[in-house]
């Protein structure tokens, strides 16, 4: 084989697939809440010779030799993580943060014993115990969820559940939960009803990271996460843990649940980790949050209501069902007009899920291209217009060059040497 061949050589299918997402990634508005556009310096790493090498363990203790360097980029990137956040120990091994989750379930509990977790019709994730998830499978769930009248969490519902039900885990983060979490009293609760804590921290890791949103590391045993979304990483996962769960962590992650680590992600990760120590990247973390509240409140001002009134973090829920609109009817909308967002279910929604009665909007990709405020008066008026114009495809074909000229005034990766990187040449 010669290795030398590019990939348009190669396989021109992949190398246009690949074309085609480089040029929707750069004209399109990226609004989805888990999605973000990763450095230069971090496709760097993800595209390296890391990924020829397999490294079985941990550093310094690996199944395989030739893993001195491999050695090395692991253990900056757990020496890193565990700065960022102020935690006692790190695995920086999963491969996602569902299998993140799924450590640290098999670290603590044995199959069939109870887990109370977030409703995902609520806000919460499919690994805090859907019943169509492996978390819903292998352990008995309660869930707890929000209030009706605030479509805030009900702490004191959940403190009644965790006294009657006993569980061994309280499992707390959520992947549609636009509010501020009170982790000092849900620690509080897991004490007084004999549970351990983890935090599920995907969504927030970066505003955590950046001092922005409370930490959940005083409080809880366990906190997981992904690196991608707010963290502003490549796909992938990291477990955190009190020192005493340590070793019985890392063997539940190897070999446990995976075999060999990814060790280009692993590498990608190091980098991302190094970015968020920066000070620039607490003022990105703030303009996310800027933005979102900027959005929030300009899309509440075009009539469309916000779930639980507003947001603290970098998502938001907007209810469209009010106008008569479904989740999957204004998704479809807007992705004509050049405007990427997620159908989503809200609480106490009437509608099954693959339509839902909202969308699920994010701020961190499009303040990562350098959009601010009055970008999102912008966003929100393109966005009003659409749903308010549902049936009319031509409001549709009308703003899409609109969006497309802003996201030209906002270029995704500006270097020649980044688009080939992102298109893999």
């Amino acid at each position: 084989m010669n290795h030398s061949l590019s990939l348009r050589e190669v396989d021109p299918e992949i190398a246009q697939a690949l074309d085609q997402e480089v040029e929707r990634q750069a004209r399109t508005l990226e609004l989805i809440a888990s999605e973000n556009f990763v450095s230069e310096a971090v496709l760097e790493a993800l595209g390296s010779v890391m990924t020829n090498k397999y490294a079985e363990g941990l550093p310094g203790n690996r199944y395989y030799g030739g893993c001195e360097f491999v050695d090395v980029a692991e253990r900056l990137a757990i020496e890193r993580a565990k700065r960022l956040f102020g935690a006692e120990h790190a695995n920086v091994q999963a491969h996602s943060g569902s299998q993140a989750n799924q450590a640290v379930y098999m670290t603590v509990l044995k199959p069939g014993e109870t887990l109370l977790g977030m409703s995902l019709a609520h806000g919460g994730h499919l690994t805090h115990g859907h019943p169509l998830n492996f978390s819903g499978k292998m352990y008995k769930i309660v869930s707890y969820g929000v209030r009706k009248d605030t479509e805030t969490l009900d702490y004191d519902e959940l403190e009644r559940l965790a006294q009657e039900h006993k569980p061994r885990l309280i499992v707390a983060g959520a992947s549609a939960y636009p509010r501020v979490l009170d982790f000092e009293r849900l620690g509080a609760v897991a004490k007084q009803s004999g549970a351990l804590l983890m935090v599920d921290m995907a969504h927030i890791a970066g505003l955590i990271a950046a001092g922005l949103h409370p930490s959940p590391f005083p409080h809880a045993d366990f906190v997981t996460t992904t690196t991608h979304k707010t963290l502003r990483g490549p796909r992938g996962g990291a477990v955190f843990s009190k020192a005493q769960y340590a070793k019985e962590l890392d063997k539940i992650v190897f070999p446990g649940i995976q075999g060999g680590p990814l060790m280009h992600v692993i590498a990608a990760k190091a980098v991302c980790f190094q970015e968020a120590l920066q000070p620039a990247f607490r003022e990105y973390q703030k303009q996310i949050v800027l933005n979102a509240r900027t959005l929030a409140a300009a899309l509440a001002s075009k009539g469309f209501r916000i779930v639980s009134g507003g947001t603290d973090t970098h998502l938001m829920l907007v209810d469209v069902f009010s106008n008569k609109i479904t989740g999957k009817q204004a998704e479809k909308a807007l992705g004509n007009a050049g405007i990427t967002v997620n159908k989503n279910v809200i609480p106490f929604d009437t509608n099954p899920p693959m339509q839902a009665s909202g969308i699920r909007i994010g701020t961190p990709a499009v303040t990562t291209r350098g959009l601010r405020e009055p970008q999102m008066e912008l966003i929100a008026e393109w966005i009003s217009e659409v749903l308010h114009n549902i049936e009319d495809e031509s409001v549709q074909q009308r703003i899409r060059p609109e969006v497309e000229a802003l996201t030209e005034k906002f270029p995704l990766y500006e270097s020649r040497r980044a688009r080939a990187m992102a298109a893999r040449f």
